[in-house]
């Protein structure tokens, strides 16, 4: 009997690490929102207060204030994805060695510490170079990178290899309801206590640190580590076909590795190589897809709150709220392209639609076309949880840990330098055309295709 059949319902439950996404996403969407809300109209106040000797240009204002958000969030982000490389992959080695749940822990500590900052600078006016400090306390925590390669641990563990991609798009999803939910509120939240300054956002802020605190305590009192899914022993060796990652290709179940050779089929030097390679270029395919993807959602609350949209609070959460529907469409393509397309079919799919929105974006000019764009993108999260789900078929599960966090690693790190490059080429070009960033990332989503 498997361990579904021994385990009470009570403690089957008590594995799901939902609630955990969930509560924590909510308190990331609530912050996300803050945090731009906040920044903006710090720097709004500033720039007002610096021209009102001296009156310049409804224009000119704007400029200056773009650049200043763009300036800080170079920085922030620089910090944010620069911090956990020194701690991410500790907490993954750790987390298989000795408890899986250490990375999710200590990473959610840092999330809750991060957001109390954004809650401190709002309570006490502090500005806003304090969120660079609590930012590199939630890096050193470990980050998402850490977080999430946690959770997809416990997800492939808790699930079958036949039921791992959609189990893992199921996380996906509720991730995606979550932020979509804490999105569409945080404009609303905003508004708060508006009329006073100092107050602004303390309604939100404060929401989003309650949030993380339940995701931080409910992950050490009641949440446990799943028994792993794993096949079952066989006498012959257990050969698996994993169709459509690179084609269709065989591949030995690295759980059996040491098996096979003690019955006296060892595989074959020729077998690793082509592992390692389809590995590697999964990782080049996820990492090109990532600067694509990074760039255009760095850029994009930029993009919303200079003309031609100029969106208020309320648009800004939407706006969110609309970019997590993807969770949704994506999960539900999954479920369908499953049943008759391969892996590598499904993630050119994600591929494509990712970068058929991105070119509407950048020649959006009403709101309404925004919102066909991101219709377009319906698929784009499809590409990196099907990249996951096929490496975790071709490597052992006590290394889940180490190799989730490497790739999350990966992209967290070039992150940093689209971030930054992307946010200096936002600056050059929003005066000619402020489209240029979205037409790059349709480009390069388009290239992220050749490695698969």
């Amino acid at each position: 009997m498997g361990p579904e059949a021994t385990c009470p319902w009570s403690l089957r439950v008590r594995t799901w690490i939902e609630p955990v996404v969930a509560s924590t996403q909510v308190a990331a969407s609530l912050y996300d929102a803050g945090l731009l809300l906040v920044v903006k109209a710090s720097f709004g106040a500033e720039a007002s207060s610096n021209h009102s000797a001296s009156p310049s240009p409804r224009d000119a204002l704007e400029d200056e204030q773009q650049r200043a958000i763009s300036n800080f969030y170079i920085v922030y982000n620089l910090v944010v994805g620069l911090t956990p490389l020194l701690s991410a992959y500790g907490l993954g080695w750790l987390s298989d060695r000795y408890h899986r749940k250490i990375s999710i822990c200590v990473s959610l500590l840092g999330f809750l510490l991060s957001r109390l900052g954004l809650l401190l600078k709002v309570l006490l006016d502090w500005p806003v170079e304090v969120l660079y400090g609590a930012a590199a306390l939630n890096g050193l925590c470990g980050g998402f990178s850490a977080f999430w390669s946690g959770v997809m641990a416990l997800g492939s563990l808790g699930s079958s290899e036949k039921r791992r991609s959609l189990r893992l798009i199921l996380l996906d999803l509720i991730l995606g309801l979550a932020g979509f939910c804490g999105s569409m509120a945080s404009g609303h939240l905003f508004k708060q206590m508006t009329g006073h300054h100092s107050g602004q956002g303390l309604v939100l802020t404060a929401c989003s640190v309650s949030c993380a605190t339940f995701a931080l305590f409910y992950s050490l009192l009641v949440l446990k580590v799943p028994e792993s899914m794993a096949s079952p022993s066989k006498a012959l060796p257990a050969v698996e076909t994993v169709s459509g990652t690179v084609g269709t290709y065989r591949t030995l179940d690295p759980d059996q590795s040491d098996k096979q050779s003690v019955v006296g089929h060892p595989p074959s030097p020729g077998k690793a190589k082509p592992q390692k390679t389809i590995i590697a270029l999964l990782f080049v395919a996820a990492i090109i897809y990532d600067l694509a993807v990074v760039g255009t959602v760095d850029v994009m609350p930029l993009f919303v709150l200079r003309e031609p949209l100029s969106w208020n609070q309320v648009q800004v959460g939407y706006g969110m709220a609309a970019g997590y529907t993807i969770f949704i469409t994506s999960f539900l393509g999954v479920l369908v392209f499953s049943r008759c397309f391969q892996d590598t079919t499904m993630i050119m799919i994600g591929m494509v639609s990712f970068g058929s929105g991105a070119l509407l974006l950048a020649f959006v000019k009403e709101t309404y076309m925004f919102y066909i764009a991101r219709a377009v993108m319906l698929f784009a999260l499809i590409p990196v949880t099907t990249i996951r789900s096929a490496m975790s078929k071709l490597i052992k599960g006590s290394s889940y840990g180490k190799v989730f966090v490497i790739l999350q690693l990966s992209l967290a790190l070039t992150g940093v330098v689209t971030s930054t490059v992307y946010n200096k080429i936002y600056q050059l070009t929003m005066e000619k055309f402020v489209g240029t960033c979205f037409a790059l990332s349709s480009f390069l989503s388009v290239l992220a295709i050749i490695p698969i």
